[in-house]
This record gives C-alpha cells, sequence and structure tokens, in this order.
C-alpha cells in the first residue's frame, strides 16, 4: 500500500476545511462531517480556530482507502500563516488545491501557487462552492490557466486528457488505443498536467470522485533506503511536552532510538489524526509522526540521507514587542525565545533593550498574544511596524575562525556564496579533515542561530554556508570550542565580504476606472514602482507591478483617493530585493559591527600560554590550515596536468643521460622531501 501525504491548501474562505471534512467521511475516517460555522470540525481543533471559523495551526489526519493510506495535512488559508503551510510543503508527496467557485483564483492562491512552484509539488485541483457559482468551468479553468496551462479538466476522457499533456501518455494512447493509470500517475507527479474536479464539499457533491482520483492518480515522492527523515514542524502539546514532527522518507524510526549520533533517545513515537493519536514503536517510511525526547531538532532539519527542501517566506514587518511595567524584558525575552522554534518566521531578537519580532499582519499578531498570555501569563502589546531588513553578499568569500583559549582549541573554514532570491540561508558540508560527528556538530551550532549581518545587524538570507575545513585537537577541543570558531567564521567572512542590504517589495494589482489611470501611474512613478503597460478593457483599468514595501505602506491611500473609492488594491509579498534607498536606511541604522561582541568577527590565538584577540581582518594570516580557496585556486585543470606529466617525462629522460654522463646525484637525505615555500605572489 503506498503511503501519501497530501496538503491542503487554499485562499481563506474557499472550503478547505470542508473538503477535508468531506474527503474523510468517504473514506470512512470519520462518520459524520463537522461544519467550520459550528465549530466541530475534526482538524480545527485549536480554541483559537473555533472561533474565528479559520485554520491556524497545520493539523493531521489519516484516513485509508483501498490501494492507500493518505495523510491529509490541512494548513491555514489566512495570508499572515503562509509559513506554516510552506513547512508543510516540505513533506507533502502532492497538495490539494482548493478554489472557491465563486471566487476563482484570489491574490493568496497566486502566494500558493508560487510555493508549489519552488517545491515542485504535484497538484490536484478541487474547484469547491460550485452549486452556488455564477461562474462556468471554462470561466474557472481559464482563471486558472492564467498561473499555468497544464491546468486540466479530469471530470471526463482522462486518457485523452493526459495525452494532451504528455508526450509518453500520446505515444501509448497512439500506440495501443489507451493510457495505463501509471503513466498517467507519472505525467501527474512531473508536473506535466494538474487535474481539476468540480464539486461542492458540504454537499458532498464530487468528493468521492476526486478522492477516487486521489487513490488511483497520486504517487509516493522521494524515498531512501536507509533512515531518512525531515522534520516539518515544532510544537508543544497541552501537557508541555516538545513535540518533532517528521516526515519518514526512508527506512524506520524505533521508539528509544537515538536520532544522527544525537545524545538524545526518542521517549516516544505519536501518530496524529486530529486532536487524538496513537503511540507506536515504529514508524515508517512515508508516516508522518510526531516524537517526544528531542530538544534540539528544528524545522527544516534533514536526518539521516535526506536533503534540506526549506525555505521560509519572511514577515516584511518587524514590531517592538511591549511588556508591562514591572515584567523584566531580558529576562522575558530568554523565556519567549522557544516560541520562534515553534514559528521560524517570528525571527524573535534583542535590539536596543527591547524585543522585536517580524509578524506578517495583524491576526498573527493577535494570536500570539493570546499565546504568550496562555503560556507565560503576560498581556503584551506591539509598537509600530518597522521595515524588515535583510542582508546577503554578492559573491563568494571565505570565512574563518579560530578558537584557541588555554586548554580550548578549534578551527573552523567556511565557504559563503550567495543564491538566488527567495533560498534562504541554506548550509552543506564539504570538508575532508574533520570526522562525521564533529562536522554534523559544526553544522548544528551553525544551524541553531539566526545570523546578523554588517550593515545594519539585520539577518542574512539568500547565502549558503559550507563547512569546508576544520582542525581539532584531540586533547583539548571542546564541543563548545566549535561553537565559538564557527560563529566567529560566519562573521570574518561576512565582515570580508560586500554585503547588499535587502528590502521586502510587493507584487501589486491596482484595478482602478480608466480615467483615474494617469493620475494613479504618476504615484507608481513617483515611489519607484515597476509596472507594465495598463490593460483597459473597457471602463476598467488594471496596473500589475511590483514596488518596495515601505513605499507601498505610504502612498496606498493616495493611491486609493485618486480612484474615488472605486478602485481595488491587492498586494503580495514578493520576496526580498537590493534596498532602494540602502545609504540612507544604514546610517539611520546606525549599526557598528565591530561593536557588536556578542557577535564577534574576531578570533582568539594562543600567545605565551594566553589567549590573544586578534582582529577580523589580521585572521586569515595566522590561521593553521592554508586557504580553502587559495587551495582552489592552486589546483590545476585536467590539460594542465597532461602538460605537466608530459614536461616530467621529459626532464627524467634528461636526467637519467645526465647521471650516465656524469654519475648519480646524491641529495642530503633531510632535505629529499622539502619543497619550495611559493611565494605569495604564485598565487596571485
Amino acid at each position: 500500500m503506498k503511503r501519501i501525504t497530501a496538503v491542503m491548501a487554499a485562499h481563506v474562505d474557499a472550503g478547505k476545511t470542508t473538503l477535508s471534512e468531506s474527503l474523510l467521511y468517504n473514506a470512512g475516517a470519520l462518520r459524520r462531517t463537522g461544519r467550520v460555522d459550528n465549530g466541530d470540525c475534526f482538524l480545527d481543533t485549536d480554541a483559537r480556530e473555533r472561533s474565528r471559523g479559520i485554520t491556524i495551526f497545520s493539523k493531521q489526519a489519516v484516513m485509508r482507502t483501498e490501494a492507500a493510506e493518505f495523510t491529509l495535512l490541512d494548513t491555514p488559508g489566512h495570508i499572515d500563516f503562509s509559513a506554516e503551510t510552506e513547512r508543510a510543503f516540505s513533506v507533502a508527496d502532492c497538495a490539494i488545491l482548493v478554489i472557491s467557485g465563486t471566487d476563482g483564483v484570489q491574490p493568496h492562491t497566486e502566494t500558493l501557487w508560487e510555493l508549489l512552484k519552488r517545491y515542485r509539488v504535484p497538484i490536484f485541483t478541487f474547484v469547491n462552492k460550485m452549486d452556488i457559482s455564477q461562474r462556468s468551468k471554462d470561466e474557472i479553468l481559464n482563471d486558472l490557466r492564467r498561473l499555468s496551462p497544464v491546468f486540466a479538466d479530469f471530470t471526463e476522457n482522462r486518457a485523452e486528457t493526459a495525452a494532451e499533456y504528455d508526450e509518453n501518455c500520446m505515444n501509448a494512447l497512439i500506440g495501443t488505443g489507451g493510457v495505463t493509470s501509471q503513466l498517467i500517475s507519472q505525467a501527474i507527479m512531473k508536473r506535466h498536467l494538474f487535474p481539476v474536479m468540480f464539486g461542492s464539499a458540504l454537499k458532498n457533491i464530487g468528493t468521492a470522485e476526486f478522492l477516487r482520483v486521489l487513490e488511483e492518480f497520486s504517487a509516493e515522492g522521494v524515498r531512501y533506503e536507509n533512515f531518512s527523515a525531515l522534520v516539518h514542524k515544532i510544537s508543544t502539546d497541552p501537557s508541555g511536552a516538545r513535540l518533532t514532527h517528521m516526515k519518514i522518507l526512508g527506512g524506520e524510526l524505533k521508539n528509544r532510538s537515538i536520532i544522527d549520533n544525537s545524545e538524545e533517545k526518542i521517549t516516544q513515537i505519536r501518530i496524529y489524526s486530529g486532536a487524538k493519536f496513537t503511540a507506536a514503536d515504529i514508524a515508517e517510511s512515508g508516516q508522518i509522526v510526531a516524537v517526544t525526547g528531542l530538544t534540539k531538532t528544528f524545522a527544516g532539519q534533514a536526518l539521516g540521507e535526506a536533503e534540506e527542501n526549506f525555505a521560509l517566506t519572511e514577515a516584511p514587518l518587524n514590531y517592538k514587542l511591549i511588556t508591562p511595567d514591572g515584567v523584566d524584558a531580558a529576562d522575558f525575552y530568554r523565556r519567549i525565545k522557544p516560541l520562534e522554534e515553534e514559528e521560524p518566521s517570528l525571527k524573535l531578537s534583542w535590539n536596543n533593550g527591547a524585543i522585536h519580532a517580524s509578524i506578517m499582519g495583524s491576526i498573527q499578531m493577535e494570536v500570539l498574544q493570546s499565546v504568550i498570555a496562555e503560556r507565560f501569563g503576560v498581556s503584551v502589546e506591539f509598537g509600530e511596524g518597522e521595515i524588515s531588513y535583510r542582508e546577503t553578499i554578492n559573491a563568494a568569500v571565505e570565512g574563518v575562525g579560530h578558537y584557541e583559549p588555554l586548554r580550548h582549541y578549534a578551527e573552523v573554514h567556511l565557504l559563503l556564496e550567495p543564491l538566488p532570491p527567495g533560498s534562504g540561508v541554506v548550509f552543506a558540508r564539504d570538508c575532508r579533515d574533520l570526522d562525521e560527528n564533529r562536522q554534523r556538530q559544526i553544522l548544528s551550532f551553525l544551524r541553531e542561530r539566526q545570523h546578523i549581518g554588517v550593515l545594519t545587524g539585520s539577518p542574512i538570507t539568500d547565502v549558503k554556508i559550507t563547512l569546508a575545513a576544520g582542525r581539532d585537537q584531540p586533547k583539548h577541543t571542546e564541543g563548545g570550542d566549535f561553537a565559538q570558531a564557527a560563529l566567529r567564521a560566519v562573521r570574518q567572512g561576512l565582515a570580508s565580504a560586500e554585503s547588499v542590504l535587502l528590502e521586502p517589495f510587493y507584487r501589486f494589482k491596482l484595478e482602478i476606472p480608466a480615467s483615474s489611470i494617469g493620475h494613479a501611474m504618476t504615484v507608481l512613478q513617483r515611489i519607484g514602482a515597476e509596472f507594465s503597460q495598463p490593460d483597459t478593457v473597457g471602463e476598467n483599468s488594471t496596473i500589475k507591478g511590483r514596488c518596495p514595501v515601505s513605499e507601498m505602506q505610504s502612498c496606498s491611500d493616495e493611491i486609493m483617493s485618486c480612484t474615488h473609492g472605486a478602485g481595488k488594491l491587492s498586494t503580495l509579498l514578493e520576496g526580498y530585493f537590493p534596498c532602494h534607498n540602502s545609504e540612507e536606511v544604514i546610517k539611520k541604522i546606525g549599526y557598528d559591527f565591530n561593536a557588536d561582541v556578542e557577535n564577534s568577527a574576531d578570533s582568539v590565538f594562543c600567545s605565551h600560554g594566553a589567549g590573544v584577540l586578534v582582529k577580523w581582518d589580521e585572521v586569515p594570516r595566522k590561521m593553521h590550515i592554508p586557504s580553502v580557496i587559495q587551495k582552489r585556486c592552486e589546483s590545476v585543470t585536467q590539460s594542465e596536468v597532461s602538460s605537466y606529466k608530459q614536461r616530467a617525462a621529459t626532464d627524467k629522460e634528461l636526467m637519467e643521460i645526465f647521471e650516465r654522463t656524469y654519475g648519480k646525484i646524491k641529495r642530503p637525505e633531510r632535505s629529499a622531501m622539502r619543497r619550495d615555500k611559493p611565494s605569495e605572489q604564485s598565487y596571485k
């Protein structure tokens, strides 16, 4: 039996949770369906969700058909919680995209589409609320095909439909007159087509047939032979136990086992369905489980042979968290910091004596307030939102760190490389001079820390950090020594690089009366927005483009006022791009990385029996291991190797002739294997 993880995704109010109820009912997992309006849905288990009628936290339910075991992951539909949805996509075998038949493709649908494209997730689409929709199937399909031309009506003639989109299906149809389910499944899993079905989840119309399509044409994603898993979420159960939610991608996981040579042991394996769980002794490939006993895991962590598949959408605004009088803010920050494990996009930080949090919007803010009040008994408020900046680098650089006070020793070399926008921070290793445990230890230290840049002290993003070399000393090296060396290496690399300040950009769509187009374009040009030529149909015009969040915030009211209330402005966070006024921002923030002693780029060396601090720009000359980038520059191409061998053969023949004539040449034993030290000029 195949095991499929299907992630439910939709714009808010499209009926995603209702469809989950209907699918579970048709599979026999529920005796009756609940309703969001009544607050009795199987998957809306949190009181905040039931009171608001929206999904806030992703939850799972297990259902079985004759041919498959499905784990449904119901995710939030509100844009404030898109990071929660994105974490679920990282472990998806396929996604169920729910579209409202009354509204079609909505702004958040486009955000979900971009995320699904990023994670290469196969898509099955269910168009809901067709019982009350005034739109035809063709109108909705045309709307979907603005996202991609391969959304395909799968209500009938599926073999012929698949053949229109996939070459293998076409060849089979021409050659044999039919197309197998396996070929159709392969085409869907390769994202050559996205099946579309229609119905009403509330009235259970079309959902049974949609479930049969899922059962027949879905397929398992990447699997490994040995134990492998991907952590997609950290949560806390009502008793306060820390839960690590992971997808098993290969092998099996046994209770009481130790993960990846850590010192922590799994104390319980839970398989959740709704609010309840069953304890298991073994978790098998394809299952999603929650385990207790692990305190150092994090969302996005790859275990075993699995590869990281995780880059979170980041919030564009940063808010100061205001605590009541009598609450020690620094102590309170340490207490609430673990919340970041459950919601990594929060990025809680301590700046200038205050707590700050990155928040997507007002609803997420309200939920955070209620969570803090519930867990810590403190009522907090938030200040005005400020733009949340990020930093990256524009070229590869080597970062080096050394930590050698008395009776301690560690040295680390890291390669820092820029990545495309939206990649986040990625960690890797290409190291031959440290054992496996040391390498994992260093990567763990690096992942646990939020790394900040040197321009404004903002978090870095779109950077790949590769462990390239390191050295320990058996008698003196302790685990914390590598943490010190690795963190200093990151900072030293950032200090050596040419950094770039990034700011968040919106992708916007402005729908206005054609008579207002001139005024609107003048405002957009003044704030530096990039946009295409207006698309005018009849009396209405549409302008699409992108703009810094900071500028759109300040002028959105002006843009709308020029339409006399007849316009519609929708924005989606597109990502982080170079800041349009970086010099002004850097000067205003006034961050001095040299004075940031908690994030030092300097290294500690041993001299005359004591630790000596060496400034970051002098550290490379004092390192004990040669520069990794320098060694790469010294490596020769294959043609150069061949040329060298030819010269060496000629030299050998000449030497033999020389020695036959004048006798054997004797070299001092102590210098026979010595090479002249290359000059600094030879590396240039």
